[in-house]
């Protein structure tokens, strides 16, 4: 199988034997020798004689072959997503094997251990009567489970004895269990390792490419019983594979936004509905489901089940929204707020600080003459660092030192603009400095952001300093509200969600509900404490529009009226979940190359299958234009048939690679399709 271009051929090579489906083997391409899987689908096209192939130049046949549903997969995913499965099949297998030959792998299963022993290391705790009733649910379910559940109300301890389950029932099963961003969750890393022992493998990025193999071939290989991994590991090899997990279904971290741009998540769902011969089953998980799979779950497509309260009786946060519009001008936190955060530290509580924008302000500028600090090579602006007295793109990577003046008038007197977290940490440190925690000792605030945040370890440090009780005010962006369990927080604010309202993308209200609502659930989640201390948990949230319908829904907690609301709107106006989208996206040295380009490739659509049922949008520039040096623009494709649309991008497809070598191609440096696109 070639793994790029515009050929989705198999290729086929002669051997003396025939090679079950599956099978790994080392193949010439060219002057290389590369990795191939022997696929179970017939070569397109009639087969050369026999005589003319080139042999295959190596079996590695210590591994036994890629499962049959596997493959399926692979092909599915490569259908679907509109890439050849060459493509999606290598870059499915970790990259260190691509280059082992058969004694290079001999060398690597000699050092694996032996396989784990899904032993319990912790033991479980009891359920609670909800708990329990989705533990059997999730046994006894025919489709997809999409559990509901409040944050705080123990969705992981469902999932790990939903797991166990499986895994007591047979004694060969094994259990995929996805989470967005596993450095944003090494809780929940700890307790499916406490709970599993040496059964339990991760799969990553974070790995190295030698730790990703050896943990891809204990999975393969059956020795691992639990995989705990990203989108990636949706890939992985589980020859017994009997659930599937996905926390935070919601979480867009889910779809990839390179290569194949897949959804784990789906696929997940595609892969446990091709094993559901064999009893396997999804679990799909979240405080605030995605409104594609709570329309499922309306659907009946999706069986839901519920977890409405909190374990140990811990109540809800309660809402208290700031109009900013009676807030003293140019305020960062309104003075009640202010007073809030200092009570509770006062008290030996935590209090958790969400701004979702990182670095000291957005952009610094000139009063005199309005230049702004824009990035050379991105349609944005350079984010102003104070404490590294550095200007950042945070799209493409550029930096560049702050001038000393104005680049275009010379006034000395630059300004900031807007508010980031190294600025609200600044300000709280002034605001806070002389109260005292109850120990006599002078408050601590501490910083989250992909700032502080740049390696794994720098993450743990400050995780670990906020479950000590070191950090008294935690400044975060959205990091912070993705799955952490802080026992001792008790107030969260949102500085500055306004944003997020009436942004073009209309995905940003659910979006901005699902982090307010999860931001929210890290308050007040040890029920124990809060008695003690005589608190109840609190969200506020700083705003110019406090009658918006979101607040109202926010402060009900009520997530399926917001659902139902945002599911009737899109209905009227045919988006999604009503409707099925694909971008032709397309990047070039100009916006007028780019745009020539789709506008040609739109007019290769014309008398293909599907599309009297296919609206062809015309090219529009992206909502950031220039990204690292390159100009983009793309092309959207909508459809309420999913089959008209799939119809289309695949007769449509191959014309797209034909069109490379067109004089309306100058200048154009490459092209993607995305079906399913999270953002426009």
């Amino acid at each position: 199988m070639p793994a790029h271009g515009g050929l989705d051929a198999r290729l086929s090579y002669r051997h003396p034997h025939a090679l079950p489906a599956g099978t790994l083997v080392r193949v010439p391409l060219g002057r290389r020798t590369v990795l191939g899987v022997v696929w179970p689908e017939a070569p397109d096209g009639a087969a050369p004689a026999r005589e003319a192939l080139r042999p295959v130049q190596e079996v590695l046949s210590a591994l036994p072959p890629l499962p049959d549903e596997w493959c399926a997969l692979v092909a599915f995913a490569a259908r679907y997503y509109q890439r050849s499965v060459g493509e999606v099949a290598l870059a499915a297998l970790p990259p260190a094997l691509r280059a082992l030959d058969a004694a290079g792998l001999q060398r690597r299963l000699a050092r694996l251990p032996g396989a784990g022993v899904a032993a319990p290391a912790a033991p479980a705790p009891p359920l609670t009567p909800d708990q329990q009733a989705a533990v059997q649910a999730i046994a006894a379910a025919d489709r997809p489970v999409l559990l509901f559940g409040a944050t705080g109300s123990g969705k992981t301890e469902v999932y790990l004895q939903a797991a166990a389950q499986v895994l007591q029932r047979d004694a060969q099963a094994q259990v995929l269990m996805l989470v967005p961003e596993i450095n944003l969750t090494p809780q929940l890393e700890a307790r499916v390792r406490a709970r599993f022992g040496a059964a339990v493998v991760t799969l990553h990025s974070g790995l190295t490419p030698a730790q990703r193999l050896r943990h891809w071939l204990a999975a393969h290989l059956g020795q691992a019983r639990v995989v705990l991994g990203t989108r990636t590991a949706v890939w992985a090899s589980l020859p017994r594979l009997r659930l599937i997990v996905v926390d935070e279904e919601h979480d867009p971290s889910y779809k990839s936004q390179e290569g194949a741009r897949h959804s784990a998540r789906d696929l997940a769902v595609v892969r446990a509905h091709r094993l559901a011969a064999h009893g396997c089953r999804v679990v799909l998980g979240s405080a605030t489901p995605s409104l594609e799979s709570w329309h499922a779950a309306q659907q009946g497509r999706y069986r839901l089940v519920e977890l409405p309260d909190r374990i140990g009786g811990a109540a809800r946060p309660v809402l208290r929204l700031l109009d900013l519009r009676q807030q003293p001008r140019g305020a960062l936190l309104a003075p009640a707020l202010l007073e809030a955060i200092q009570a509770r530290v006062a008290r030996g509580e935590q209090a958790l600080l969400l701004l979702n924008r990182r670095g000291y302000a957005p952009v610094l500028a000139c009063a005199d003459c309005g230049w702004t600090s824009g990035c050379p090579h991105c349609s944005a602006h350079l984010v102003f660092h104070k404490a590294e007295r550095a200007l950042r793109c945070h799209h493409c990577g550029h930096a560049a030192p702050v001038p000393r003046a104005c680049p275009e008038c010379g006034n000395v007197d630059l300004v900031p603009l807007g508010r980031g977290t190294q600025r609200l940490e600044e300000h709280l440190e002034q605001a806070l400095a002389d109260l005292r925690r109850p120990d006599g000792t002078p408050v601590r605030i501490g910083r989250l952001d992909a700032d502080t945040a740049r390696t794994p370890q720098a993450l743990q440090q400050r995780l670990a300093e906020v479950h000590r009780g070191d950090v008294d005010v935690l400044v975060g962006t959205q990091m912070v509200a993705k799955g952490h369990d802080f026992r001792r927080i008790t107030l969260v604010a949102a500085v500055n969600p306004d944003g997020a309202l009436f942004a073009s993308d209309w995905r940003a209200p659910e979006r901005l509900f699902a982090l307010l609502l999860q931001a929210g659930g890290r308050a007040g989640r040890d029920a124990a404490f809060m008695a003690a201390q005589g608190s109840r948990a609190e969200l506020w949230v700083q705003t110019a529009y406090p009658q918006h319908p979101l607040f109202a829904a926010l402060a009900r907690h009520d997530y399926p009226g917001f659902a139902a609301q945002q599911l009737e709107e899109r209905r009227a106006a045919g988006m999604p979940p009503f409707a099925h989208q694909a971008l032709l996206r397309a990047e070039a040295r100009t916006l007028e190359a780019a745009l020539a380009w789709l506008r040609l490739a739109a007019a290769q659509a014309d008398g293909l299958p599907g599309r009297a049922h296919v609206t062809l949008y015309a090219p529009v520039p992206m909502t950031m234009v220039r990204l690292a040096g390159v100009e983009r623009a793309q092309l959207l494709l909508e459809s309420a048939r999913r089959p008209a649309l799939q119809a289309l991008l695949a007769a449509w497809t191959p014309r797209l690679h034909a069109l490379r070598g067109a004089s309306a191609a100058r200048g154009l440096l490459r092209w993607a399709i995305d079906v399913d696109p999270l953002g426009y």
